[in-house]
């Protein structure tokens, strides 16, 4: 099953999408390191680590009963893609590629925590990011590229704005003026927002101020 289920979305807005998304990365990792290109981080066991805490989620004791946490391997899936992007932009992969790859998965048998065996040990063995094979895992789950782009962006947004409003300096109010917490108030936010507007992330940070400072 493609990932892409809004077929009516051109290839080009997608490939913006994933140029938009890497250019976040960017400037995330540069905000951590300016010099991260040169750090010689472990993008592959970082990958690998989130891949068992994914695995948990879902669930894999046969001793006891287990019901897989969709939502929360979502969010495991995002925080893997973030490390993927930070290996493919030092791998010089271009958005186009990248989209190509993503397109190009096919459905398989494996269940799902097969697919992620099978995806960690190709990240390990080969010190790459397998994008058809993350998009696997997405299919196991029924995430569609919207869903990764619309979370992505969201999660790299509230890093961004929390940052600039004192998060680490103590100032930052994490219960905005309602008193609910602002990861509250992003899932809103990005449930109310077109995520192939081209101007999202703006319009996401925007939203965040705008509840922040009511």
């Amino acid at each position: 099953m493609s990932i892409f289920k809004n077929s009516n979305v051109p290839s080009e807005v997608r490939i913006k999408q994933i140029t938009t998304m890497m250019e976040m990365q960017d400037a995330m990792n540069s905000k951590v390191n300016p010099d991260w290109k040169n750090a010689g981080n472990d993008w592959c066991r970082a990958i690998w680590i989130e891949c068992a805490e994914m695995a948990d989620h879902y669930g894999w004791k046969w001793w006891k009963k287990q019901t897989p946490d969709t939502a929360q391997v979502h969010m495991e899936l995002v925080d893997i893609f973030h490390f993927g992007l930070s290996k493919l932009i030092l791998d010089r992969e271009s958005a186009g590629n990248i989209f190509v790859r993503l397109v190009d998965f096919k459905s398989t048998s494996y269940s799902f925590l097969e697919r992620v065996e099978h995806f960690v040990a190709n990240v390990l063995d080969g010190k790459v990011f397998p994008v058809r094979q993350f998009a696997g895992l997405m299919s196991g789950v029924d995430m569609t590229f919207d869903d990764l782009y619309r979370q992505y962006v969201g999660k790299n947004v509230l890093n961004f704005f929390r940052q600039d409003h004192g998060y680490k300096t103590g100032e930052y109010r994490k219960h905005f003026s309602d008193g609910r917490e602002d990861n509250e108030h992003l899932v809103e936010i990005l449930n109310e927002l077109p995520a192939d507007s081209p101007t999202f992330k703006d319009d996401v940070y925007a939203a965040l101020a705008t509840r922040y400072e009511a």
